[in-house]
């Protein structure tokens, strides 16, 4: 039961301190749609698509006016495409069919173009891999997702290769308008199957038909809470994690209903601090509440630490059902305390990839020169999957090389994606590292049967 102090501590935080629902997302399982014939798997695809969530939107409308809570996005996500289209080869078609019915439902995106070859790629992946580029240049609201590495598996290297070239190519085919293709394209290690967040959204193997995942945020509400904190670290940690509490339970509210008006089943609330442009939703300006000048100082990813460790233990004590990533995000291009930050040289690539060991991604959003080669990509991603991989946690890399820009030039992406300055990258080459492919062993601790 929600409490009039509950009631009245959440429209505080929605008029105030940016509370939102990030996003809902219904994941749609895509299994029943595959047949042999291009054509007729993008038109079922098409028909259950547009079936499924033709009043997601109306519904999202609706709860916020029920809730007074901003539900900001509302999103699809659906069964990996290399696996539905495998019998067909028809991606293209599937992704253009998926565009069509995200334009018809007036969702804001749909993610689940992805592949999973964390071990091994069929020819048939392959082929999917080669495709991404074109299905990005080619579609609007489609994104897409490839998980390269995890903890039981290792890394396999012959697909980050892969994926730089791809990274690449994604950047030329859409460098008319600051290369964005390479913002709806994310490479995981150990990636979840019940993702509300785009671009890395699918819906798992493992998942019912129909399932509504919800993302909370509220970096704004956190830096407020802590403005009124004078004390140790353990008082912040302790303010962070009721403050988590309280966030968590608006979005279970939101989650729940939102499933029983859409007949679907509840999934999960997503604990995720996720940034916007917006002044005041930065999960940089937290860190530097905390005592940091400026986020990137020494000291960043202890504080990181600290924040993230406390939403998932405040956010775990208010719904029994926490999953997807959960935890801090830190997209370069989305938050203004890491814009700010990267443009006075404070925020570096490294500090990024050491932040990544603490939270949910660590690469993400970040834009880089447009002339980067492909092999300095593929070893970007293998940093962040070895740091996945050895850790049993999730990263993922999202790394924008804009096509004819150099370090110090920006790069405008537009709306919740928003702008980044162009960082250094190192100019040592790893490319016969990258050359060598084959597969980095799963580290001792996977063996766990």
């Amino acid at each position: 039961m929600i409490s009039d102090k509950e009631i009245f501590e959440t429209m505080r935080m929605v008029s105030s301190q940016h509370l939102d629902v990030r996003c809902i997302t219904m994941g749609i399982s895509l299994f029943d749609c595959i047949s042999s014939s291009g054509k007729e798997t993008a038109d079922k695809v098409y028909d259950k698509i547009a079936s499924y969530a033709k009043d997601l939107v109306s519904v999202g409308d609706k709860i916020a006016t029920m809730y007074g809570v901003p539900v900001v996005n509302k999103r699809v996500s659906v069964t990996p495409i290399s696996l539905v289209g495998a019998a067909s080869g028809a991606y293209h078609e599937i992704a253009l069919a998926m565009d069509r019915a995200a334009a018809e439902t007036g969702i804001d995106f749909i993610g689940g173009y992805t592949a999973l070859v964390q071990k091994g790629a069929t020819e048939k992946e392959e082929a999917f891999l080669r495709s991404i580029p074109e299905a990005l240049s080619s579609t609007e609201k489609v994104c897409s997702s490839v998980n390269i590495a995890s903890s039981r598996a290792g890394i396999n290297m012959d697909a980050v290769r892969t994926m730089g070239e791809i990274v690449k190519k994604t950047a030329y085919l859409t460098r008319d308008k600051d290369s964005i293709g390479c913002a709806k394209l994310v490479v995981f290690a150990n990636a979840v199957e019940d993702n509300p967040f785009m671009a890395g959204a699918f819906h798992g193997a493992g998942e019912a038909d129909k399932v509504i995942n919800v993302g909370v945020s509220g970096p704004g509400v956190v830096k407020t809470a802590l403005e009124q904190v004078d004390g140790d670290l353990t008082a912040v940690a302790e303010t962070v994690k009721k403050t988590a509490f309280k966030v968590t339970r608006v979005g279970q509210l939101v989650a729940k209903t939102a499933a029983n008006m859409l007949s679907a089943q509840f999934g999960i609330v997503d604990l995720s601090l996720a940034p916007t442009p917006a002044v005041g939703d930065s999960v940089g300006r937290i860190l530097e509440e905390m005592g940091l000048e400026r986020v990137g100082a020494c000291g960043t990813t202890a504080a990181l630490a600290l924040l993230n460790d406390a939403v998932k233990k405040g956010g775990i004590m208010a719904s029994s059902h926490v999953g997807g990533l959960s935890g801090a995000f830190i997209p370069v291009s989305e938050d203004i305390g890491m814009i700010e930050a990267a443009e006075m040289g404070a925020l570096t690539l490294e500090r990024l990839e050491a932040m990544t060991a603490v939270c949910s991604v660590g690469i993400d959003m970040v834009a880089i020169p447009g002339d980067t080669p492909a092999e300095v990509i593929s070893a970007m991603i293998a940093d962040e999957a070895a740091i996945g991989v050895v850790n049993q946690k999730t990263t993922a890399v999202r790394v924008i090389p804009v096509y004819g820009k150099k370090v110090g030039d920006q790069a405008s992406f537009g709306g919740l994606l928003g702008r980044a300055p162009i960082m250094k990258v190192s100019g040592y080459s790893p490319a016969k590292f990258i050359s060598r492919g084959g597969r980095i062993p799963a580290p001792l601790g996977s063996n766990k049967n």
